[in-house]
């Protein structure tokens, strides 16, 4: 089978976007290597987290030639005639949207939506962003011949808000990269904690720093812990939602205690995530929740809030709290850090959980879809 995929995000998105994308090329490259894997993409740059897709011979990047487009007006029209010339047998959309003229390209389709929170909290995005997504991935759930949902949480709002059969939807949950579930050593952890200038006792935020990750939360529990213990956010700030952090823990007398950091690059991610003594995602919305299966495969307890998804990807092995209670999770950081909690079952019960993500399962549950639209197109 020829697969093609939207491969903007896998080269050009260093988070979470493009960690997906680059997960789902790499493993049904891996796990199905009689099948060819093109990867279209407006460019082609030095890209570290690339390393292995290049090095997969059964997977070839494709940029514009021949389709009379470039750049976004590629990836929006033009592509579909590359689709043709290669003669793919199924194009797969990994971050939510499809060319506008797919139907047009008489190729199956397939579309990953991951949320949809610019609907949800219309008031994170902008009015022309919100017209835009919604344009955009709305029709592409409309035109794919199926559409991959990252939780069942994205499943239902899809056919709620788009109106789209429920048959025609199928959740597969995405796996996280498998470096986070390698033990560090303590020599490991010792070089990392170092060479990062990481605070000896920490519980660990990762994910930007914006009003819909509810780092204030977080912050506003800090009092409950014990002094010595820190706050470390990871992530950059988006939309000033750092200086507004930063002044309510002035004014709770925690600021010394709240380390921001935006410079730690994926590969120290895991490490610094076992250093953890917990891990916290009082995130108001998500479509998955990636960080939180990040930390269940690392070995380390998880707080996580009430109201979308997280309970999926946490399932009975994490803490859940209102996500405007900061006495809730105050009182659930204090039982993991003082002993309360039972971490050790925590940590195990994790580990089981963690176990429903495996990314070969991952890649058949995606060939199943794709064998879905063949029969269906």
């Amino acid at each position: 089978m020829k697969i093609g995929f939207d491969g903007k995000r896998a080269v050009s998105n260093m988070t979470g976007l493009g960690n997906y994308s680059r997960l789902v090329i790499e493993q049904l490259a891996e796990n199905y290597p009689q099948d060819s894997l093109y990867v279209y993409t407006p460019k082609l740059k030095e890209n570290p987290r690339l390393s292995l897709i290049r090095s997969l011979p059964n997977v070839e990047f494709r940029l514009p030639s021949g389709s009379g487009f470039s750049g976004s007006l590629w990836r929006t029209f033009g592509v579909t005639n590359n689709l043709r010339a290669d003669k793919v047998d199924i194009y797969h959309g990994l971050s939510n949207e499809l060319p506008l003229n797919i139907l047009s390209a008489g190729v199956p389709s397939v579309v990953t939506m991951h949320d949809v929170i610019y609907r949800r909290m219309p008031e994170c995005y902008s009015a022309i962003d919100r017209r835009i997504y919604d344009f955009k991935y709305g029709r592409s759930c409309r035109n794919a011949t199926r559409i991959i949902a990252v939780s069942e949480r994205t499943r239902q709002d899809v056919v709620e808000l788009y109106g789209v059969d429920p048959d025609k939807v199928d959740v597969v949950y995405q796996g996280c990269d498998a470096s986070f579930k390698r033990k560090r050593s303590l020599e490991e952890l010792s070089e990392v904690k170092t060479r990062l200038g990481l605070p000896d006792r920490y519980i660990l935020q990762v994910g930007t720093i914006e009003l819909r990750k509810n780092l204030e939360l977080t912050v506003r529990a800090l009092g409950a812990l014990p002094e010595d213990v820190k706050l470390l956010a990871v992530g950059r700030d988006r939309g000033g939602y750092m200086g507004k952090v930063d002044a309510i823990a002035r004014e709770l007398g925690v600021a010394g205690r709240v380390v921001f950091r935006h410079d730690i690059s994926f590969a120290n991610l895991p490490a610094v995530t076992q250093m953890a003594e917990a891990v916290v995602y009082p995130s108001r919305y998500e479509g998955f929740g990636i960080p939180v299966l990040e930390a269940l495969e690392s070995g380390r307890p998880v707080v996580a809030a009430t109201g979308s998804c997280l309970e999926e990807a946490g399932g009975d092995a994490a803490i859940y709290v209102a996500p405007d209670n900061a006495r809730q999770m105050g009182e659930a950081l204090k039982a993991i850090i003082s002993g309360a909690a039972d971490v050790k079952a925590m940590v195990e019960k994790g580990k089981r959980h963690a176990a429903r993500f495996d990314t070969e399962k991952m890649a058949s549950s995606i060939m199943a879809v794709y064998e879905k639209a063949l029969v269906g197109f």
